[in-house]
């Protein structure tokens, strides 16, 4: 320990070393944290409040600097209200334990079945609700439906959402290739600015994602368009080519194959 404490290497390279590096891996995962739920909004404007108090301070405008010092504590409170969801997505995202791993988790999705099904069950008016989770723990989600740990097929999904089973008013959560659950219930969204004509399943995926960084396949019943939906953001009418682009994005997958044909 004295050798450690009186090294010159240490002392002068390797402690700043390993003080700078580790201070730059937490902001950069911080930022990670901070893009992936949209917060990014939120820093920008607490950032121009900052620079605009500064630019204050520098050029001694004390009108300005009087507004701000009152105004200061309804802004910051405001902002919380606001970015509300963004702020508790954070804190959720910040609590899991692979929030500062270098990478993620490998995992199977097959994608291409879970297309091949909802662009039939689209063409046939049927609504259907698919969950891809991330590094999010599901397991709350999971529990309020059925377990199956079914191998993923288009023609499971089909059966599930197809026909008027127990099963087919809720979503399924997909993980490591597998289904996990079916008949699963979602937290709604508590957005105000959604179109009227989205029915619970465009709310109750926008809910989840709004919670965690599961991302949702929506399949509409009213007029078969197929939406994803992440990050507390709705893409509708998506086509399947288009759908399958941003799922493989947003999932880490550079190639699988080709799924079953069902007609």
């Amino acid at each position: 320990m004295d050798w450690i404490e009186n090294s010159w290497f240490v002392n002068q390279f390797l402690i700043p070393l390993l003080d700078v590096g580790i201070l730059s891996f937490i902001i950069y995962r911080a930022y990670t944290i901070l893009e992936e739920s949209r917060a990014i909004q939120l820093l920008k404007g607490a950032l121009m409040v900052v620079i605009i108090y500064v630019a204050a301070l520098f050029l001694k405008l004390d009108t300005l600097l009087w507004i701000l010092n009152i105004l200061a504590p309804g802004i910051m409170i405001g902002l919380a209200i606001v970015f509300q969801p963004e702020l508790r997505t954070i804190i959720n995202r910040a609590g899991r334990r692979d929030a500062f791993s270098l990478k993620g988790r490998s995992r199977s999705y097959h994608i291409d079945y879970t297309l091949s099904a909802l662009e039939v069950l689209a063409s046939r008016r049927r609504g259907a609700l698919v969950v891809f989770s991330r590094t999010s723990d599901l397991k709350s989600i999971i529990d309020t439906g059925t377990r199956l740990n079914a191998d993923l097929s288009s023609s499971l999904v089909i059966t599930i959402f197809g026909h008027d089973t127990p099963l087919h008013d809720g979503a399924i959560v997909v993980a490591d290739g597998k289904i996990q659950a079916a008949g699963c219930f979602l937290p709604l969204s508590r957005q105000t600015n959604l179109r009227k004509s989205f029915g619970t399943r465009h709310r109750a995926a926008l809910g989840l994602t709004e919670e965690t960084d599961a991302v949702v396949l929506v399949a509409s019943e009213e007029t078969g368009a197929i939406s994803l939906v992440y990050d507390s953001s709705l893409y509708y009418d998506l086509s399947v080519p288009e759908a399958e682009r941003e799922l493989k994005r947003l999932l880490n997958i550079d190639s699988e194959l080709g799924g079953e044909e069902i007609k």
